[in-house]
C-alpha cells in the first residue's frame, strides 16, 4: 500500500488533511471514507491495507476539527460548522472525480461520518456508486442530542459496559479501546457544533425521497452499538431508505459487536462482509 498526503480547502478557508491509500496495481474503484466524532482518519489504516490488497483506492480525510487538519485546536468546527463539515464531503467528492473521473466511488461513513453521509445524500445520490455507514443510526432521535449548548457527553453510551477506561462501548478489544484512550487526537470533549440541528434533514421522508432508488447500500452495525439500541435503529434507518423507494438497501447486525465494528474483536469477519459488497456493487463498473 501506498501512501501519501493531499489537502483541499474548505469553502470556509480550512486546509483538509487527507490521506491517500493506493493499490499496488490499478484500482478497480475509489472507496471515500468519513470517520467519527473525537478521532482521526490515521485509524482506519488497516481498513486500507484491506481495502488497496482487494484492489480499491482509498481517501480518507481528517474532518475539520480532528487529526491533523485540526492542528492540536480539536473541535474547532470552523465558520460553518456541521453544513461545513457535510460540504466537505462533497469537495473531497469533486476532487476525486478530477484526479479519477472514470472510477466508480463509494462512500463509507462511520459514526458521525456516516450521518455526514447520510447528509450528503440528500442532495448528492447521483454523484455516488454505492455507500456503506458503519456504527449509524436513524438522526431523528439523536439531532437533539447532538444539538446541544453544552459540549457532546459520550459518557451515557458507558453505561451498560464494565468502566475500565470508559470508553469500552467502543470495542471489546482491550487493546483497542487501550490505544483510543493513549491517542492524544482521540476522545476530546466536543464542543457544540454549529448548524447541526439541520442533520434532523436526513430523518424527513420527503428529504430521503430525493435519494435515488437504486443506489446500493450496506448498513453495518453492532448489536451492542449503543446508537443501534438492539439494532432497532439500525432497522429503521434501513427501512427509512427502502421506503424512499431504495431497492439493495442490506443490513448486516454483529452479535455482541460494540461500536467500531473495524476494531472489534470480529474486524475481519467486518472487513470481509464489506469487501465482497464493493466487489459486487463495482464489479460492473
Amino acid at each position: 500500500m501506498d501512501e501519501s498526503t493531499i489537502e483541499f480547502t474548505s469553502r470556509d478557508g480550512i486546509a483538509v488533511h487527507t490521506y491517500r491509500w493506493a493499490p499496488e496495481e490499478s484500482p478497480r474503484a475509489v472507496v471515500q471514507v468519513q470517520h467519527g466524532l473525537a478521532e482521526h482518519a490515521a485509524r482506519y489504516r488497516r481498513f486500507a491495507e484491506a481495502l488497496t490488497d482487494a484492489g480499491y483506492l482509498v481517501y480518507a480525510p481528517d474532518a475539520r476539527g480532528s487529526g491533523r487538519t485540526a492542528q492540536g485546536a480539536y473541535g474547532s468546527w470552523g465558520a460553518d460548522g456541521w453544513p461545513g463539515w457535510v460540504n466537505d464531503v462533497a469537495l473531497l467528492r469533486e476532487r476525486i472525480s478530477e484526479e479519477h473521473p472514470d472510477l466508480p466511488v463509494v462512500l463509507f461513513g462511520h459514526s458521525m461520518g456516516s450521518f455526514a453521509t447520510q447528509h450528503y445524500l440528500l442532495d448528492h445520490s447521483a454523484d455516488v456508486d454505492a455507500v456503506v455507514l458503519s456504527g449509524s443510526t436513524e438522526v431523528e432521535w439523536l439531532v437533539p442530542v447532538l444539538d446541544a449548548d453544552e459540549p457532546a457527553d459520550l459518557s451515557a453510551f458507558n453505561e451498560p459496559f464494565e468502566h475500565r477506561t470508559g470508553f469500552e462501548w467502543l470495542s471489546r478489544d482491550e487493546a483497542e479501546v487501550d490505544a483510543y484512550v493513549a491517542d492524544p487526537a482521540c476522545g476530546w470533549e466536543a464542543p457544540p457544533l454549529p448548524g447541526i440541528g439541520s442533520l434532523a434533514a436526513a430523518a424527513d421522508p420527503d428529504r430521503v425521497a430525493a435519494v435515488r432508488d437504486d443506489l446500493p447500500m450496506l448498513i453495518v452495525s453492532g448489536d451492542a452499538d449503543p446508537l443501534a439500541q438492539g439494532g432497532a435503529t439500525v432497522e429503521l434507518l434501513a427501512q427509512r431508505y427502502r421506503d424512499a423507494g431504495l431497492g439493495d438497501v442490506e443490513v448486516r447486525l454483529y452479535p455482541g459487536g460494540r461500536h467500531e465494528l473495524l476494531n472489534e474483536t470480529n474486524r475481519d469477519e467486518v472487513t470481509d462482509d464489506i469487501l465482497a459488497f464493493l466487489d459486487r456493487v463495482t464489479a460492473g463498473e
